[in-house]
């Protein structure tokens, strides 16, 4: 698979550079692809005829709906993809934010059917094999990470997250998450620690199992 940079567009925060001057700032860059949480349509129409890649997302609130009504998740394509698609590269919409890891049940039951009527409002729309659904998890879905060969998910999401993972198979879409690099050296605040976490250079760690060694917590994680 190809490897890109991309970066989280948050709009929680003071003196933002308005919609219009993003695609400048960001094609002066090697960023190729930007999260959005949500899908504010400025931004959007702002990054038409860019060819940078577009996640958008779904709001935690909007997940019952969309799981309950297919005609809702019809209207959200129709509102946030189908006016900017394909001037608007729109690569993956992401439905909830770490909504396994919100201790919602009632959220993290809906989460499934809320991306299953996603993605069968794409296929309505002729958009299935063009845009790809997901969601966004927590890091504290693992149960253990460390080292990279011994990781994995809490046994306690059980079916939940394995109809999580059919759904991406299935449809081709990234299993994605948010890691924390700080959370990481907050736990072990060593220099050569936070050097592991920026991708600074560094001595690397070492899998005692597949003795692989990992020069990064990205690629470890």
């Amino acid at each position: 698979p190809q490897s890109f940079i991309g970066i989280n567009y948050g709009q929680v925060a003071d003196n933002l550079p308005p919609p219009p001057s993003t695609p400048k700032l960001l094609q002066s860059t090697s960023i190729q692809k930007v999260r959005l949480y949500g899908s504010d349509p400025a931004i959007i129409e702002a990054l038409a005829n860019t060819g940078i890649g577009i996640v958008i997302g779904t709001a935690n609130g909007d997940i019952p709906g969309l799981a309950s009504d297919p005609n809702f998740a019809k209207s959200w394509i129709n509102t946030n993809v189908l006016p900017f698609y394909p001037a608007s590269n729109i690569i993956l919409i992401t439905v909830g934010n770490e909504v396994m890891t919100s201790n919602d049940q009632n959220l993290m039951n809906k989460l499934l059917p809320a991306m299953q009527n996603v993605q069968n409002a794409l296929n309505d729309a002729s958009l299935g094999g063009k845009i790809k659904v997901s969601t966004v998890h927590s890091m504290g879905l693992l149960k253990q990470s460390e080292p990279p060969s011994s990781g994995n998910f809490d046994p306690s999401y059980g079916d939940l997250m394995k109809g999580l993972l059919e759904f991406n198979s299935a449809n081709g879409s990234p299993f994605a998450i948010n890691p924390y690099p700080y959370f990481a050296y907050r736990s072990d605040t060593r220099p050569e620690t936070l050097d592991f976490c920026l991708f600074q250079p560094n001595a690397g760690r070492m899998d005692g199992n597949t003795k692989i060694k990992y020069m990064n917590m990205f690629d470890a994680q």
